[in-house]
């Protein structure tokens, strides 16, 4: 076996370089001076290269020995991290475990209390905002979102995807008609929301024309809420474009109606995105593979 490939050798050689010292390496390892330098001979044998100046009275690293010791702290890191993480794994997940998600929380909340339940050692700390959060700068462990992630210090996994409809409440429908194709909507109050990290409103999937301009909605009301598109919808205001979940409950009891549905089928997909990095700790961990599970599959 080359010298190279054992680790206690690197372990050796970087204790000399931290220490400056034969001697000194020798008592914190439990080795002779002499054993050290020899360690030291056979890495340098195997590398063909000198990685100390030595003299009667300084150990110094050479230029190669320089480069030599990062690449060696890097792989010594490596083995640390990975005895700690299997060290970690026999142990329940604790700590805090911050996350951001987007305001709508009717279908992200009955995961999380489950999550709760199955990881008591883990303390959530929640915050709901549909702003484009810097997950590192702001220091979240992981964000839920609907959007594509374009931040490529993330890390990210596709879930599931969600439907999306046109919907109003049959009162509303009632006073002002149901729109049967695209253009009808010009004639009605459109309830939008705005995204907060662009200003611009959220464009509806109306099937068009090729060639033929976007249709210029009315605009009733803006929001940048689900929340207050769907009350301003159930209380007859309008007519609201907003993802199935949270429109699940009015539809079955027959608050809300859905509008053109043979015309329009649109969905949305989740997003878990966490920071990049050679290391995920257990409480990040298990919350991925958690939600993940609930969440990948869902279809449209």
């Amino acid at each position: 076996m080359s010298a190279l490939d054992n680790l206690g050798n690197l372990q050796t050689f970087v204790q000399v370089a931290d220490t400056r010292s034969f001697v000194e390496t020798g008592r914190m390892l439990g080795i002779s001076a002499s054993a050290a330098g020899k360690t030291v001979s056979r890495l340098e044998q195997a590398l063909g290269v000198r990685l100390f100046h030595r003299s009667t009275r300084s150990v110094t690293l050479t230029a190669e020995g320089e480069r030599f010791l990062v690449r060696c702290r890097r792989i010594l890191d490596e083995r640390d991290a990975a005895r700690d993480e299997l060290v970690q794994q026999t142990e329940a997940p604790t700590g805090v475990l911050r996350v951001s998600l987007p305001l709508v929380g009717d279908i992200s909340l009955p995961l999380l209390t489950e999550f709760m339940a199955a990881y008591p050692g883990i303390r959530l700390e929640l915050d709901f905002d549909d702003r484009l959060v810097d997950v590192i700068e702001e220091g979240f462990d992981a964000v839920l979102r609907v959007s594509e992630p374009t931040d490529s210090r993330l890390s990210a996994r596709q879930l599931g995807v969600f439907p999306r409809y046109l919907v109003a409440s049959p009162d509303y429908l009632a006073r002002r008609g149901t729109p049967r194709v695209p253009e009808d909507l010009l004639h009605h109050d459109c309830l939008h929301y705005r995204f907060p990290s662009s200003g611009k409103l959220e464009p509806w999937p109306l099937p068009q024309t090729p060639g033929a301009a976007p249709l210029a909605l009315p605009v009733s009301m803006v929001s940048n809420t689900i929340e207050a598109r769907l009350a301003f919808a159930l209380a007859g205001r309008g007519i609201a474009y907003i993802p199935e979940h949270s429109v699940r409950e009015a539809l079955a009891d027959g608050r809300l109606q859905r509008v053109m549905a043979e015309r329009i089928h649109a969905c949305g997909t989740f997003y878990l995105l966490w920071p990049s990095g050679r290391h995920v700790l257990p409480k990040l961990r298990v919350f991925i593979d958690f939600i993940s599970a609930r969440l990948t599959g869902v279809s449209c």
